[in-house]
């Protein structure tokens, strides 16, 4: 709390200093930027500063602060059981309700004076409770009345710091025991992982007609997207695309492909009655040019395009190519003129 007259001081500093908040705090040390403006706020209104700071309403009623006090009467005198109980208040004033209340507390207490008895018997009772672990520590303290760590200083008292056998958590497993249970979840992936496979590879003969021993990998990314969606329901898909080494945004782009309806639908079947028409003699260029005849105007690509998606192939004839092949070489003739080019008469040799 400051004073009327540091309250003034800052205020006229303040103003002197052209309501620099910085500089009138770095000059006097205090107070705060919104305390200094709250004040200068009220002295422009008022010309002056109130003597004294408005008196808060207390936080905690006193029937709050008499049910604190008898529920730390009640249960152990224990502050931080009443604080977990009750939701408030604080360590520090529940310390100052009860040495206000109770000014006998502040005595110090020698020894185990102030501390309550407990009977032999109630001792053991508990720790074996606690040792048998048929229940938690928590429900055996409440049982009994008590708390938590007072039940584990018995069994320290009457069992020594180390735990039996019974109550040491068996959380750990032997090396043994690990080391099977990685081989065995090893070996349920690889079963995972064959039936993948070949699940995969009846798909690819049900539905795309391939053989068994097809390479999925040379798959076409659109018969991919065939097989993953029609077993997506039984495996994940990202396992799915991984064993197809098929791309994330490559699947969506092909289901949406297949989904939507095909535009050349009709022309596809006017160039193959146009085909059939002709003797199967058309090729892309004729039949372009009889599709603009009946008013559809499509590029030549486009043909080409269809006709290699219907199979549509004009049958040519094969080209005869060059041979130098002469056939077997006979046995020489006899040598009748022997070299004798005389003759009386024309057509004579």
């Amino acid at each position: 709390m400051y004073s009327y007259k540091d309250r003034l001081q800052a205020v006229e500093l303040y103003i002197k200093l052209g309501k620099r908040v910085r500089a009138t705090i770095r000059q006097l040390g205090y107070p705060t930027k919104n305390a200094l403006k709250g004040w200068c706020r009220e002295y422009e209104q008022r010309r002056d500063l109130p003597l004294g700071c408005k008196v808060r309403d207390p936080k905690f009623t006193q029937a709050q602060k008499e049910a604190a006090l008898e529920h730390y009467l009640t249960h152990d005198r224990c502050i931080a059981a009443t604080m977990r109980a009750l939701g408030y208040p604080g360590r520090g004033r529940l310390t100052a309700w009860v040495r206000e209340a109770l000014p006998e507390s502040r005595k110090a207490t020698v020894g185990i004076a102030g501390r309550p008895r407990y009977a032999e018997a109630l001792k053991q009772a508990g720790v074996i409770e606690l040792c048998n672990r048929q229940e938690s520590a928590q429900a055996v303290a409440e049982k009994l009345g008590v708390s938590r760590p007072t039940l584990y200083s018995w069994k320290n008292q009457l069992l020594g710091r180390e735990a039996p056998a019974i109550m040491k958590s068996n959380n750990k497993s032997p090396p043994e025991r690990e080391e099977l249970e990685r081989e065995l979840k090893s070996l349920r992936g690889d079963m995972r992982q064959l039936q993948l496979e070949h699940d995969l590879l009846k798909k690819a003969n049900e539905l795309l007609k391939k053989g068994l021993g097809v390479d999925l990998h040379l798959l076409s990314n659109r018969e991919k997207t065939v097989l993953v969606d029609a077993l997506k329901d039984l495996y994940r898909l990202p396992d799915l695309l991984a064993q197809l080494k098929l791309a994330r945004s490559s699947y969506f782009y092909h289901r949406a492909r297949v989904n939507v309806a095909d535009k050349y639908s009709d022309i596809r079947r006017s160039i193959t009655e146009i085909f059939e028409q002709n003797h199967r003699c058309y090729g892309y260029r004729r039949l372009q040019a009889s599709l603009d005849r009946q008013h559809v105007t499509i590029s030549e690509k486009v043909v080409q395009r269809l006709m290699k998606q219907q199979c549509l192939v004009v049958a040519k004839p094969k080209r005869r190519r060059y041979g130098s092949y002469l056939g077997e070489i006979s046995a020489a003739p006899e040598n009748l003129i022997n070299r004798d080019f005389q003759a009386t008469a024309p057509n004579e040799k």
